[in-house]
């Protein structure tokens, strides 16, 4: 049986204990500020990224790496004979994709496997998380590739939005629909669908109102949910919206396959403090 090593990048959003349970190897994306770059994750933090936002009056530039990082990644596993499955964010809204598959065409080995999942945060996540429960079952990497294609267009990636003013500062909304956003109270409900974010619903009030749509999504599905993991991630929320969304969500699924985790500093850079989303596989 061949080795396999999961390759992700740092917009999956798992937590450590994830990733290190499935042996991921996550290459970061960049963060911008000016002339200093960070890397996602590794020499910037969440919380220093929103500090700086507020230092600068400006939004940082998020970028991703160059086909020679992936390269470097691939070969390094490739060296130690493992097979390397990629996932991370989907190719309409990063140029990550194309630099793993310019970073694999050179290598030119076909022992390394890119899933485009077209979707972001731990809507990725989820099947890099699928892929490592399959590589423990003892499945191929072709095989696994297959099954995972089959669930991209099946992960239902959501979330709402806190406040407008990133959306407003990245250019995705003007400043008429800001204003009107705080005056009415609304907090967007953003649908991840063939790639691409759109303005699903405008709810109106709390966040606990908002998200409530989301949870209806969820009801929805079942019973056609896969039930490995329900994950709930977040930009930063206060303890008492997490828990409350977890709580609302143990009412139809098993509270042991809900999986809070933390949105990293690209996934921040778009949506903001104060947004949380709820996501899973359909069957």
């Amino acid at each position: 049986m061949s080795k396999i090593k999961i390759v992700g990048d740092s917009t999956l959003d798992l937590s450590k204990e994830l990733y290190e349970k499935y042996d991921m190897d996550i290459v970061p994306l960049n963060v911008s500020f000016g002339q200093e770059t960070f890397k996602d994750g590794v020499s910037i933090t969440r919380d220093q990224l929103y500090k700086d936002v507020e230092k600068y009056k400006s939004l940082p530039a998020t970028s991703a790496p160059g086909p020679q990082v992936f390269e470097e990644v691939f070969r390094k596993w490739l060296d130690q004979g493992y097979e390397v499955i990629y996932i991370g964010i989907g190719s309409t809204l990063s140029t990550a994709f194309q630099s793993a598959n310019i970073a694999k065409n050179s290598i030119d080995s076909d022992k390394i496997y890119l899933v485009d999942s077209k979707n972001l945060s731990s809507g990725s996540g989820l099947l890099a998380l699928k892929a490592g429960k399959l590589i423990k079952e003892g499945k191929s990497a072709a095989e696994i590739v297959k099954i995972l294609e089959k669930d991209v267009p099946n992960v239902v990636a959501q979330f709402n939005v806190e406040t407008l003013d990133y959306l407003h500062k990245g250019g995705r909304c003007s400043g008429t629909a800001k204003v009107l956003g705080h005056l009415l109270h609304i907090r967007p409900h953003i649908l991840v669908k063939d790639g691409k974010l759109i303005v699903y619903k405008k709810p109106r009030g709390n966040m606990k109102v908002a998200i409530e749509g989301q949870i209806e999504e969820l009801k929805n599905a079942l019973p056609n949910v896969q039930m490995d993991n329900i994950m709930i991630t977040d930009s930063g929320v206060t303890p008492e919206i997490r828990d409350y969304f977890v709580k609302q969500v143990s009412k139809y699924v098993d509270p042991k396959i809900i999986r809070p985790t933390p949105a990293g500093c690209v996934i921040a850079s778009h949506c903001g403090p104060g947004t949380i989303g709820l996501l899973f596989i359909k069957d």
